[in-house]
């Protein structure tokens, strides 16, 4: 059976069964502040869960792509070396809120695996929880009795709270669950060694394929339990390693998820799998880690040095680094997979077919990025052998590697290691963990629990009014980084809540003359969560909420300005033109998008002109609140990839903009007043932005740039044309350098006959030590010069220049199998209190203490 066909026979199943099929949710999460990436297939139905949303469909079934690299499920270092670990999997789930429970989950369950699936009852088995006294929670006996129905007394295992209660975090909902695992081993080892004992101990082919969890407890931030209001279900199964099973493999790379991409990384490398085990070991990783890549970057995520975007970089440089190092591959490579991956997967995930050339270009881009870094590694590596005769290289040394370079101390123990020498892997280990006790106090969070005092949902009205009396429903107090802060949630509310690239609003709380400022405002799971730093005397007391403004509107003279940048973009760039990723607050907007040039001047001009004259016109603001998706797509609204949509959407127009967005806009055009894009850069391969400024902010530099040539007018002593005045200034320049380098070569020629006939023999080397008036430029070619006419030659030249002091070495090329430039640079920059580099024939250093020139050409003696 294909992969294509199991994924589908389940999701037939459960539809059969009353459910509706929902997508998956991206990958990337991008509102949850306790998660970067979708982990598990009940993620996007968390508030479900939490009772925060309102339930639509009771029963739901999907595949949910996730992802495992980082935090609480890290499976990132296993992935590769055995046969069922992944960074990017799928999860098979089906999910019931409030409706069915443990039975209809467990009888459905079997129903389909062998039933449907046609997989051998021998072969299964199933756990439940065994109970916890901790949490005084007994044997999940309901869940024993249901199992009975279907399997033999000795196939269902007790497990106990790790692998048999499920929790979603340290808070939340939680509850017990039952593992169904299969047995793939051969008859003949299954005559030998009973399944029973190797259930949950990692064997191979004795796996966990199918888990079903039954929500039916919260906990609470002292550790205690109670129980949900209702009952829900949440299973899920690995789609790779039922594909394993249902394939007869006993792997999950074996299986049509894989060996396609397998097979294309053999023909790119010339290697073959199955001969070689470290060979093999990378072709896994390399097939694993472009899936993980290819989806985070489809659905928005570009590879970058914090958060999210550092995983999925860190994800691609280890597959890069496999194939580096086991492959031999000198180039860019993974790219070429993408092209596989679209025609196994783009027909039910369509967003990696859509932004395949995207997907294939920052890929590609990364690539070459860490190919440089191996080369500048390798150099460093170089540096760090050559310097000391050791054989044991410095932890600290090599955590420097891995930590500025990005250098990977595999590596660099496998270079060492070639060289005779080896790492202090205990001093690694110790600035490792060094540094993981930075980011982790730096990123703790400790969150007490909710204080409810009345069951409410928060209704926003920041659209249409920035104040109104509101009542605060719930809060609790939050420390992070040695700071107390309160969390307030409203019955009601003109706070906008961060999202879509726009910041939270901030304002006030007042009751009884007193106000408490709102620093942020942000949304956790469905609540919209105002931030302040002192809670209210009285709390139950009813407030005037007020927003700030004056910050609003810039924000929304901001944010309607990407709507008509997005728009004028794809005007003059072409209709590739996407969104992917904005910022915007009262002072500026910052607005990503895909492109694959730089944009001209002309273009950049265009664009402008074009978003000016929409300012122009006045245009009012169309606002629909609650449109159907087909309807919003039969206006031709603009939808991100990487976003997940409701049923019901919010559309803004302007004109001929047409947006799905939940942003806070002018209600006409003319508001902005001004537009001026300030920069334009590329972020990424394929990804360009643009940073642009409005209203006050962009008049306030029109002032300044006014102000600036008014004074540029005053110095010229030409008020009528300043450009004339300025070109004449750069006339005048060129001719005066022109002249002056006449005098400074005449100078240096003189120079250099002096220093030829200042030259001294040490130890049978030709040395010339002098001060000269130079800037470096020159002091390198005089060098040169002296060494064309006196051979076996060390020559140290000092200078001050602008209050600092620079310092030349030239070594003649005979001598630089013994003597090094750069090494002695080193040893004589110390003088200058500076440092510097070069080559073996030519190196210089600058430093702060001109003082120490002289002194530094004396080392230099001393040195030879």
């Amino acid at each position: 059976m294909k992969s294509q066909q199991i994924r589908q026979k389940f999701l037939d199943f459960f539809k059969d069964k009353g459910h509706s099929v929902v997508s998956s949710a991206p990958i990337v999460i991008k509102n949850d502040p306790t998660l970067m990436f979708t982990n598990a297939g009940m993620n996007q139905f968390k508030d479900l869960f939490l009772g925060i949303s309102e339930v639509k469909d009771a029963r739901v079934v999907n595949s949910q792509k996730c992802l495992r690299v980082s935090g609480k499920h890290n499976d990132l270092e296993e992935v590769g070396h055995d046969t069922y670990h992944h960074t990017m999997f799928e999860m098979l789930g089906n999910w019931s809120f409030g409706d069915y429970f443990k039975k209809e989950a467990i009888d459905w369950a079997w129903e389909l695996l062998t039933d449907v699936y046609g997989i051998d009852k021998d072969r299964l088995y199933v756990t439940v929880f065994e109970g916890a006294k901790e949490d005084q929670l007994e044997k999940d006996q309901e869940a024993y009795d249901c199992w009975k129905a279907h399997v033999s007394e000795d196939r269902i295992l007790n497990g106990n709270k790790k692998d048999n209660f499920w929790e979603m975090g340290d808070v939340g909902p939680c509850g017990p669950c039952s593992e169904i695992h299969i047995d793939l081993r051969p008859d003949e080892d299954r005559a030998k060694v009973d399944a029973r004992t190797l259930v949950n101990y990692d064997h191979p082919q004795v796996v966990e394929v199918w888990n079903l969890v039954f929500m039916q407890y919260n906990r609470k931030s002292n550790g205690s339990l109670e129980n949900l209001p209702n009952t829900h279900v949440d299973t899920g199964m690995g789609f790779e390693r039922l594909a394993m099973a249902l394939q007869g493999k006993q792997s999950n790379y074996d299986t049509d998820v894989f060996t396609p991409l397998i097979d294309k990384v053999c023909s790119i490398t010339g290697f073959q799998y199955g001969k070689d085990e470290k060979v093999d070991i990378t072709l896994r990783v390399v097939s694993d880690h472009v899936r993980a890549i290819a989806f985070a970057v489809a659905d928005g995520q570009l590879p970058s040095n914090n958060g999210a975007g550092y995983v999925i970089r860190r994800i691609l440089r280890r597959a890069v680094r496999y194939g580096f190092t086991f492959l031999n591959v000198k180039g860019p490579f993974m790219y070429q997979l993408v092209e596989v991956l679209v025609d196994q997967m783009g027909v039910f995930f369509p967003e990696i077919k859509k932004q395949q050339t995207l997907v294939e270009k920052v890929i590609q881009e990364e690539e070459q990025s860490f190919m440089r870094t191996l080369e500048n590694g390798l150099k460093r590596i170089d540096d760090i052998m050559n310097a000391s005769k050791e054989t044991v290289v410095e932890g600290a040394k090599a955590f420097e590697l891995y930590d500025t370079f990005g250098f990977p101390i595999d590596l660099t123990a496998l270079i060492l290691s070639e060289n005779g020498k080896e790492v202090d892997m205990e001093g690694f280990d110790v600035e490792m963990k060094k540094q993981k006790e930075r980011a982790r106090a730096a990123s703790v969070v400790e969150t007490e629990d909710w204080v409810n005092l009345f069951e409410t949902e928060t209704v926003f009205l920041g659209y249409d009014q920035l104040s109104t009396d509101i009542k605060i429903s719930q809060y609790r107090k939050v420390k992070q980084k040695g700071k107390s802060f309160y969390q307030l949630v409203f019955d009601k509310t003109p706070f906008y809540a961060e999202g879509g690239g726009q910041v939270g609003d901030k304002g006030t709380i007042t009751c009884n003359g007193k106000s408490i400022s709102i620093f942020n405002t942000k949304k956790e799971n469905n609540l919209i969560v105002h931030f302040t730093t002192e809670l209210p005397e009285n709390p139950s007391d009813v407030f005037l909420a007020e927003v700030d403004a004056p910050k609003r509107l810039l924000t929304e003279n901001n944010h309607t300005s990407t709507h008509l940048l997005h728009e004028a973009l794809r005007t003059i760039l072409g209709t590739h033109v996407e969104q992917k990723g904005s910022l915007v607050n009262d002072q500026y907007l910052r607005f990503d998008f895909s492109h694959f040039s730089k944009m001209t001047e002309e273009e950049v001009q265009q664009v402008e002109v074009i978003v000016n004259a929409k300012i122009r016109e006045n245009i009012a603001l169309n606002e629909k609140r609650s449109v159907p998706m087909s309807e919003a797509e039969q206006m031709g609204a603009m939808m991100l990839f990487g976003e997940k949509y409701g049923d019901a959407v919010r559309v803004i127009q302007f004109g001929s903009s047409v947006e799905l967005c939940g942003g806070c806009h002018v209600p006409s055009t003319g508001q902005i007043g001004v537009f001026k894009i300030s920069s334009e850069a590329g972020v990424a391969a394929g990804i360009r932005r643009i940073e642009a400024i409005t209203s006050e902010v962009a008049f306030e530099y029109y002032k300044k740039q006014e102000e600036t040539l008014n004074t540029l007018r005053s110095l010229l002593k030409n008020s009528n044309d300043p450009v004339k005045g300025v070109e004449s200034l750069i006339k005048d320049k060129a001719e005066l350098e022109k002249k002056v380098g006449v005098l400074v070569a005449e100078k240096a020629k003189g120079l250099k006959a002096e220093l030829l006939q200042s030259a001294i023999e040490i130890n049978g080397i030709n040395f010339i030590g002098a001060l000269v008036d130079l800037e470096p430029a020159s002091m390198k070619d005089l060098s040169f010069a002296c060494k064309k006419e006196l051979g076996n030659l060390v020559m140290v030249l000092g200078a001050k220049n602008n209050g600092k002091a620079n310092l030349s070495v030239a070594v003649s090329d005979d001598l630089t199998e013994h003597l090094n430039a750069g090494a002695i640079i080193r040893e004589i920059s110390k003088e200058i209190q500076g440092g510097g580099g070069g080559q073996a024939f030519f190196a210089t250093a600058g430093g702060k203490n001109p003082e120490g020139l002289k002194d530094a050409i004396e080392k230099a003696k001393t040195l030879l």
